[in-house]
């Protein structure tokens, strides 16, 4: 027995197809600006979708601190009274 086979056996119903497989990454492919563009036809491999989706990730990571960084710049030269709104505005607790 293979061990593919083994593995579907023990793994039971949260085994997800193969057809469920392409269309997560089809719709991952949707989401990643790198590869949106790309049609149907051109059959981008499944890891370059992975590879990129964690590009694109690290990419908005960065976006996000860098704002930080900014808004703390600008918290910190406007008078507290605004300040204070701001944060209170961004504050989602």
């Amino acid at each position: 027995m293979s061990s593919r086979r083994s593995r579907s056996r023990q793994s039971g119903s949260s085994r997800i197809s193969e057809d469920q497989l392409l269309d997560l990454v089809t719709k991952l492919q949707q989401l990643l600006p790198e590869l949106r563009n790309s049609r149907r036809a051109d059959k981008v491999p499944a890891a370059k979708v992975l590879q990129e989706t964690c590009n694109y990730i690290r990419s908005l990571h960065r976006e996000v601190d860098d704002l930080s960084e900014r808004l703390s710049g600008l918290l910190e030269t406007t008078d507290s009274a605004q300040a204070a709104l701001i944060r209170s505005l961004l504050n989602y607790n």
